[in-house]
């Protein structure tokens, strides 16, 4: 038999659960250490439902997927006025981040998922890793996983260069309940998603799962995200908070100044089709999420990993973050498998698979995200212009 190794992942999101999921499954030990000291939350965050996200789901458990996610069969785009200036036919499946982390969470279990448990350090010793905590707590594994996304200690410690750079825009995000919405707007949402292109700028606009997991249309939550450009000042201003703390990756619900949420409003409806600035106008705690490349030179250090956005960040257009993180994991497993839970063959062979991937999808992303906020150059109908970890023929 196998001598699977004692495994320890450091971050429980949706892709350190992934991972912890099909290591298990594998006959691995496996512990996951998260910082957060309550069950994670999503800040409203819906997500485009890539086939490697719920993978899991799909072959390993019995769970109903259409319990869990809405689909729309159209891709439209809208002119100012709220005419549809380009549609075609193109089915998409969404969930809200929290339903499918608690799905995961559901078939990981609780025993061995450890809340309030950040790691501060690490070291790699003979057969294993010597693992320390903020609490003070140590432990030791034999594959340390780092799942700890943009702010990951692993990838600080590994690859202090790779660091995350703004993208010189960030995502206004929000949720509101469709029977808050008009007839129209709610009409348009039915099986669609809908985008508006405007001068250095996008949005898009899709229905997402209720926080009661309700799938039903007017029952659910029409789910927004809109790339707006900030200069380095400009961000400064943005993400401090009401408090006057600084904020770095996300300002969450109900911290964003008045100043700011007036200014979004006033926007939007000078700017956007009418259905899209009613959805963020009654938006009541939109969030920003900083948007930035993160690159890495190397995945896998001795017995050591880094997987998801602790070795690529993506810039969500292609809708592939929580994809790249859930492929990293089954390929991780799948590399173990095949060589036996010989670490030494098995992760420099993950590695050179998964850099491969992340360094792919990490320039579409980017040369997406500058045609569209700087460039100018993005049309309805481009085929680039495609959710997907693999990009337009995979």
């Amino acid at each position: 038999m196998p001598d699977w190794p004692r495994v320890a992942v450091v971050g429980g999101s949706l892709g350190g659960l992934t991972a912890a999921l099909v290591l298990r499954d594998l006959g691995c030990e496996v512990d996951v250490f998260e910082r957060s000291a309550a069950e994670l939350e999503s800040r409203g965050a819906g997500i485009v439902v890539l086939d490697a996200t719920i993978r899991y789901l799909r072959e390993r458990t019995d769970l109903d997927l259409g319990r869990l996610t809405t689909t729309t069969g159209h891709l439209r785009y809208l002119g100012r006025d709220g005419g549809i200036v380009y549609q075609e036919p193109r089915r998409y499946r969404y969930s809200a981040w929290h339903t499918i982390y608690r799905a995961l969470l559901g078939r990981f279990g609780r025993r061995r998922y450890h809340l309030g448990r950040e790691l501060v350090g690490f070291e790699q010793r003979t057969g294993r890793v010597a693992l320390r905590f903020a609490d003070g707590s140590e432990g030791a594994c034999e594959l340390l996983v780092s799942a700890d996304g943009i702010a990951s200690r692993a990838r600080a410690a590994l690859q202090p260069r790779a660091r995350p750079a703004y993208a010189g825009y960030v995502a206004w995000r929000g949720t509101v309940g469709e029977g808050r919405l008009g007839p129209a707007v709610r009409d348009l949402l039915a099986d669609s998603i809908c985008y508006q292109l405007v001068p250095a700028s996008h949005i898009l606009c899709y229905p997402i799962p209720a926080p009661d997991g309700s799938v039903a249309p007017g029952r659910r939550l029409a789910n927004f995200v809109w790339y707006r450009n900030y200069t380095p000042e400009e961000l400064e201003d943005l993400m401090t908070d009401r408090d006057g703390a600084r904020r770095e990756v996300t300002l969450p619900p109900g911290a964003a100044r008045e100043a700011h949420l007036r200014e979004l409003r006033a926007v939007a409806g000078d700017q956007l089709a009418p259905q899209l600035a009613e959805v963020v106008e009654r938006t009541e705690r939109p969030f920003v999420q900083v948007i930035s490349d993160i690159e890495v030179e190397r995945m896998a250090f001795g017995r050591v990993c880094l997987l998801g956005d602790a070795a690529f960040a993506l810039r969500p257009h292609a809708a592939a973050g929580t994809a790249k993180a859930a492929a990293d994991a089954w390929a991780l497993a799948e590399a173990l498998a095949a060589s036996g839970g010989d670490l030494a063959v098995a992760l420099p062979r993950w590695e050179r698979q998964q850099l491969a991937v992340g360094r792919a999808v990490l320039q579409r992303t980017r040369r997406n995200g500058d045609r569209s906020q700087f460039e100018g150059s993005w049309r309805p109908g481009d085929p680039e212009l495609v959710f997907g970890l693999y990009g337009p023929g995979r």
